[in-house]
């Protein structure tokens, strides 16, 4: 370009249509056509691959104990993994955190956060769950008698790479029913909805989840809030 006076964008752009393509196919005539402001290069949209995840939520009632607020992170362990599936990723690393309401400075204050590795990297629901525990537990506050109440619990996922591109590692178990496992979960709480079927750690009160006492009628996704008409 250069050899023949064109230094500049603008200069470019000013390129006889012509000569472009016989300097440089058609592909330098599209190039002058764009900075005229024509379209003709198609753009394809990729969407950009997931880097992370969070699960989180706030609790209805305050968490005091170590029970409830295991139930809480394995929900959202169980979500996480959900999520994993559906976008075909696995996860390398977990986070779980948790604290109580900083807003209330006449109660203990506490924050906890543990992270762990995920060798191999796993979107299993068992997987992210068991890691999950093992990181509540390290993180659960190590001083007798203050009673905590914890409102907020979460799960982070990083590292997240699609599962045909996962590190294999050397002396990996064989799980053959796993993933088999995972997909009729799936397809069951697809089927009947979410948590139809879930891991016992979780509960069956769950009494932690946010309360939605005042929600308003859901008309477009949930059929018995659908009116009826006499």
């Amino acid at each position: 370009m250069k050899g023949i006076g064109i230094g500049t964008a603008a200069d470019l752009r000013e390129m006889p249509l012509r000569q472009a393509r016989a300097l440089g196919t058609v592909v330098l005539e599209r190039t002058v056509l764009e900075l005229q402001g024509e379209p003709c290069i198609a753009f394809d949209d990729v969407e950009p691959q997931r880097k992370g995840m969070a699960v989180t939520r706030s609790s209805g009632t305050p968490m005091k104990d170590f029970d409830t607020l295991f139930q809480a992170i394995t929900s959202h362990a169980t979500r996480a993994a959900e999520k994993l599936r559906q976008h075909g990723l696995v996860a390398g690393t977990l986070t779980v955190f948790f604290h109580t309401n900083r807003h209330r400075q006449d109660r203990p204050q506490y924050a906890g956060s543990r992270s762990t590795r995920l060798t191999p990297m796993s979107s299993d629901t068992f997987d992210l769950v068991g890691a999950a525990k093992r990181c509540a537990l390290a993180a659960w506050p190590k001083m007798g008698g203050v009673s905590y109440g914890f409102t907020k619990a979460g799960i982070l996922l990083d590292d997240l790479l699609p599962f045909e591109q996962r590190p294999l590692t050397l002396f990996e178990a064989s799980r053959e029913g796993s993933p088999a496992l995972m997909q009729a979960l799936d397809e069951v709480n697809g089927r009947f909805g979410k948590k139809t079927m879930v891991l016992a750690s979780e509960g069956m009160l769950r009494s932690w989840q946010l309360r939605a006492d005042h929600r308003s009628p859901r008309y477009t996704t949930r059929l018995s809030d659908l009116p009826v008409v006499r």
